[in-house]
């Protein structure tokens, strides 16, 4: 005779089968881990699967053109890796992990290090590609028209908007009556059923093309006679805008010496591999160069050049003054409204909390225009209220004072909100311990309700300096950098070195993204060290009033 115990969590053995545990039906088991797929979900799925795989295929045609195989491997690997994981049952958590790393990788890492390898080229204005394209360039743009240089008649067209698009040039060979498209990229000959060519030769309509009429080709005449078509015997350049020219190159490179010479002059230009551009033996450089690496040139360009390592530091140090008086002047003035609102004997504090947070209501961008006409010498609020005639913004330390105090405006009510959870957030048992104690309120604040604060709100405060470290609004909607030094129009008082990067990248004397690029991984190191050493430091408050 034999026994058996069976209960909730006991197990029998069924012949053929093993060990079944009793307690839990295998159909809920297998229920708890495959959720039947509904139709809704289903369709979303196909959906986005389908969009997947669209934006893959429309990505990856560039990339062949381009002949880019290791990002091209990266696309089909990571297509195939979303389809085999969103295509299964398993891998529940990954299910959800990917996609947030996958934006993490593209708008956060891919940036930072597109960003660090920049910094170590010499990238910008005539140092955008390769010396094949530079040598181009430069033949291109010494097209001069000679006796005998063929005429065509010229339509302007483009793909595009009219006012912006790319534009074309469509010509007419007066010998063959053969029409052809013309860009940067050289020309192509066009079937001439998808033509239609007047008298004249000149094109009226082409299929895939908008054809310019006279008032949108003479609003873009600086372009037209920009545009210069390499072709095989020389490059066609616009001669008005209903005719053109195949002219002759006067620069040309020879392979043998590396060197560019001009026929005309007879002066000669030699490639400088370290430099990427032309020099000549008098140091005249042509404009067109290419895009090479330059190792820590940019880095210890900041440091060794007179006119810039002392704009440099000088700024750096306004950066810090600014981000620290940023953030500490709003802290403390929105946490000292925060206690008054806070006090039991206050009364209407949410008319009061309503007016105080109105500056935060207001678009930033908007409010920063506002308070620069306010600070206006001649017909600014300010001096017409007060009867002052400050020039606010032509000198250092009024500028100065003047962007801090808008930021102390703009800023306030965000820490006074914070500020205000975390007062509510503090026990009242515990400042009124310290007032049984004998504790003055500013004793009992010192040593209870401000420490409390600080460990609340000590990440936002680390955030904020960060976020004002790098505040281009604030500067660039108000001072624009202004004041600037006779001798530096590049680099003024108010400048933070964010606003004295874009001024370097984007400024009048030509893109310097390489040397913008490197100053970049400055102001990143620098805010990472500070923000690193802030949150040590947090750590270490939370472990003293835990």
């Amino acid at each position: 005779m034999s026994a058996s115990l069976s209960g909730p969590g006991s197990a029998t053995q069924t012949p053929g089968r093993g060990p079944v545990r009793s307690g839990l039906p295998r159909t809920s088991r297998d229920a708890r881990h495959h959720t039947p797929i509904t139709l809704t979900g289903l369709a979303v799925k196909v959906v986005l699967l389908g969009l997947v795989a669209g934006i893959a295929i429309w990505a990856a045609f560039p990339l062949i053109e381009a002949e880019k195989w290791p990002a091209l491997a990266v696309l089909v690997l990571t297509t195939a890796g979303l389809f085999y994981l969103y295509l299964t049952r398993r891998h529940i958590p990954a299910k959800y992990l990917v996609p947030g790393t996958l934006f993490l990788i593209a708008f956060q890492i891919v940036p930072v290090l597109y960003t660090a390898s920049t910094a170590f080229t010499n990238f910008g204005d005539g140092h955008r590609s390769s010396k094949d394209a530079a040598v181009v360039a430069i033949q291109s743009s010494s097209v001069r028209q000679v006796a005998g240089s063929t005429e065509y008649a010229l339509s302007v067209a483009t793909k595009g908007d009219p006012t912006t698009g790319p534009l074309v040039f469509l010509v007419t060979d007066p010998k063959t009556g053969t029409v052809s498209a013309g860009d940067a990229g050289g020309l192509r000959q066009l079937d001439a059923s998808e033509v239609t060519v007047a008298p004249g030769g000149k094109v009226t309509a082409a299929e895939g093309y908008q054809v310019l009429n006279f008032g949108q080709a003479s609003a873009r005449s600086k372009d037209i006679t920009d545009l210069i078509v390499p072709t095989a015997s020389g490059a066609l350049r616009s001669s008005g805008l209903s005719r053109a020219y195949e002219g002759k190159a006067v620069r040309a490179y020879d392979a043998g010496c590396d060197c560019v010479t001009d026929s005309e002059t007879g002066k000669t230009w030699t490639a400088d591999e370290e430099v990427g551009a032309f020099v000549a033996g008098d140091g005249e450089r042509l404009a067109q160069g290419w895009k090479v690496n330059v190792g820590l040139s940019n880095f210890t360009r900041v440091l060794t050049d007179e006119n810039i390592s002392g704009p440099f530091l000088g700024t750096l140090l306004w950066n810090f003054a600014f981000a620290i008086g940023s953030t500490g002047g709003t802290f403390a003035l929105g946490m000292l409204i925060a206690l008054a609102l806070h006090s039991p004997r206050m009364r209407g504090t949410n008319l009061y909390r309503v007016l105080l947070i109105l500056p935060y209501a207001m678009p930033s961008f908007a409010m920063l225009l506002v308070w620069r006409d306010m600070f206006n010498t001649d017909f600014g609020l300010i001096n017409n209220l007060f009867g002052l005639g400050v020039d606010w913004f032509g000198q250092d330390w009024t500028a100065r004072f003047a962007v801090i105090l808008v930021q102390l405006w703009l800023g306030y009510p965000y820490m006074f909100l914070v500020a205000t959870g975390a007062l509510q957030a503090i026990p009242r048992e515990l400042t009124e311990a310290t007032s049984v104690d004998g504790a003055s309120p500013w004793q009992s604040f010192k040593a209870v309700t401000l420490p409390l604060l600080l460990v609340a709100l000590s990440p936002l405060l680390i955030s904020s300096f960060a976020y004002n470290f790098n505040n281009f609004n604030a500067i660039y909607l108000t001072t624009e950098g202004a004041p600037f030094p006779a001798g530096n129009p590049t680099n003024g008082a108010t400048d933070l070195l964010i606003t004295y990067t874009y001024r370097l990248a984007f400024g009048g004397q030509g893109a310097q993204f390489g040397f913008a690029a490197a100053i970049s991984l400055f102001i990143f190191t620098i805010v990472a060290v500070v923000s690193a050493i802030s949150f040590r430091r947090t750590r270490k408050q939370e472990e003293v009033y835990a």
